[in-house]
């Protein structure tokens, strides 16, 4: 999960004053506007930098609430259907932020009884950020207080006096990392260049720093069940229902979490009937785990990993090109690195990363035996075919080179549904041609990441909505996909414990079968859609769109209508 104000501030005290906007005559463009609340966006974030300060949350949500006063006053209707899509993306996405502001807000009263010491730095920390004259000794005072509160609430704690839930602490880990990290920039910025501030308070900074250094181990094993070398408790931060069903509208998704489950559940089951006509061509039977288990021993010797991903991204880029399904730049292919993945970042990424370069995993000589044996047998070469020509080309690396050169103010609005969905879409692609996945092994090799999506949807949704746990996702991953242990555990730890936001776990297979679906609709021959489009034609069209939700992708190619109160009503799927 690679993340700004409408009008120029004079910023005086604590008095906001704005300037005439630009006229809305054609002197702003769509693009340029959306470009320039991205930088106003980004100016806002890096001034007020303190999540929980109350002047952040009032600061933004009155630059929200202008911006979408400014965009009501444009002509819709005078707009063309690229100018359109900018429209409904910039009102979508300013409704989606001022949203998620005020949720954060209202889940900070959850857990600020571990955080009496919060307002007190945030005082500190914003006297420092207005450059307000340096009160030492009263610096001082209030440090000594900081000092004190966290030695209070560190009590309550040993105690056993507190009562949180695991998810209310994990946040509040967060805050308190935040905070510590902004006492000690207040510290060195007034450090050394003002004499009475070291004389004052040197000494109660570092009292200060220390206590807060000692609280946070505290209150991420005490109280979260988290440890330092990752292997704690996995918690997330569920959202619930009503909260997603937003967010689908957010993604311009005509669909319930429920009925994304269903999809799921409808495409899990094609999967196991296809799994099981591998397994009988292996000798298998219908014992298409056992037939899995096979094909994970087909992993490359020590030292060779990179040699096979090499080879395979070569032969993803190679099929495309021939086929003359899309247009490969040569710089895309040509200029794309490839790293290791670090021991430390396979607890929470255990296959290949991708995009502008591709990061690959495997064991590394400290693992021990039996975690270098699942780290292998994860990464076998059927697996990674399907991985690597989706990271690199014609998946995330075309994708991101593309959009980087075509309408790429639209960066601002990226979303899972289009970013990952395009690199799945080539796996739906390659597998209705037929002529790509031709082996047994590598049809079970693509169905495996086929069936890891469908999981993905309704163990991330069923956390959302309060109905699955983070180890009932692990042991699920394991049951349902054939999963190794160690890579289940990574996964749903990326999943939970990151910076993903609820929705993206449903981004792949989700997005992916919306852009199958109007491939069927755009593209002559592609399944009986009527479209007049080739291939190369189609997708490269999608391509020069941005990364957008799949249904205003729709609106450029099929040419839908549009209105500036737009919602979703696209319904891709056939329900089986």
């Amino acid at each position: 999960m690679a993340r700004r104000q409408g009008s120029p501030l004079a910023h005086m005290d604590s008095v906001w004053v704005s300037l005439p906007k630009p006229s809305d005559d054609g002197s702003e463009s769509l693009a340029d506007r959306i470009r320039r609340v991205q930088a106003d966006l980004g100016d806002l974030d890096e001034f007020y930098h303190i999540s929980i300060a109350p002047s952040r949350h009032k600061r933004l949500q009155q630059f929200y609430a202008d911006e979408l006063e400014a965009l009501a006053a444009v002509d819709f209707g005078a707009l063309n259907q690229q100018d359109r899509i900018d429209y409904i993306l910039l009102k979508k996405h300013l409704q989606r932020i001022s949203r998620q502001l005020q949720a954060d807000k209202d889940a900070y009263n959850d857990f600020k009884q571990l955080l009496p010491f919060a307002d007190a730095i945030v005082a500190l920390c914003e006297r420092r950020e207005n450059v307000r004259p340096m009160e030492a000794e009263k610096t001082a005072k209030q440090l000594d207080g900081i000092a004190a509160s966290v030695a209070a609430a560190t009590r309550l704690i040993q105690d056993g006096k507190v009562s949180i839930s695991k998810t209310n602490a994990y946040r509040a880990s967060k805050v308190i990392k935040e905070l510590r990290g902004h006492l000690k920039e207040f510290f060195a910025f007034y450090s050394t260049y003002d004499p009475l501030f070291d004389w004052w308070c040197a000494a109660q900074w570092r009292a200060a720093d220390a206590a807060l250094g000692d609280y946070l181990p505290l209150v991420e094993d005490k109280l979260a069940g988290l440890r330092s070398d990752g292997t704690g408790d996995i918690i997330g931060e569920p959202i619930g229902r009503e909260a997603l069903l937003h967010e689908l509208e957010a993604e311009v998704l005509a669909y319930s979490p429920e009925e994304l489950v269903q999809i799921a559940n409808e495409q899990f089951r094609w999967c196991e009937a296809e799994m099981k006509k591998a397994s009988r061509e292996l000798g298998y039977g219908d014992d298409w785990k056992k037939a899995m288990e096979y094909v994970k021993t087909k992993s490359v010797p020590p030292g060779e990993q990179t040699q096979l991903v090499l080879e395979l991204a070569r032969e993803g880029a190679s099929f495309v090109r021939e086929h003359d399904l899309v247009t490969v730049p040569p710089l895309a292919e040509e200029t794309y690195r490839m790293f290791m993945m670090s021991p430390a970042r396979q607890k929470v990424n255990p296959f290949f990363l991708g995009g502008p370069a591709i990061i690959v995993s495997y064991p590394t000589a400290e693992m021990d035996y039996g975690l270098k044996q699942m780290v292998m047998r994860g990464n076998n070469r059927h697996f990674s075919k399907a991985t690597a020509f989706h990271e690199l080309i014609p998946g995330h690396r075309l994708q991101l080179f593309m959009g980087e050169r075509h309408r790429s103010h639209r960066q601002l609005f990226q979303t899972p549904f289009f970013v990952e969905g395009w690199a799945m879409y080539w796996e739906l692609v390659f597998w209705a041609r037929g002529d790509f996945f031709t082996s047994a092994e590598d049809r079970i090799g693509t169905l495996f990441w086929r069936m890891h999506r469908c999981a993905r949807i309704v163990l991330s949704l069923g956390f959302h909505l309060g109905r699955m746990q983070p180890r009932e996702c692990i042991d699920n991953l394991v049951a349902w996909v054939g999963h190794e242990r160690s890579t289940a555990e990574g996964e749903v730890r990326r999943w939970l414990n990151g910076d993903y936001p609820p929705l993206y776990q449903c981004g792949y297979f989700v997005g992916a079968l919306q852009l199958f679906e109007l491939r069927r609709e755009a593209v002559l021959d592609a399944g009986g859609g009527g479209g007049n489009m080739t291939e190369r034609q189609f997708n490269d069209l999608v391509l020069r769109c941005g990364a957008i939700p799949q249904e205003l992708v729709r609106a450029v190619v099929l040419e839908t209508e549009l209105d500036e109160d737009y919602e979703a009503k696209w319904r891709f799927y056939r329900f089986k």
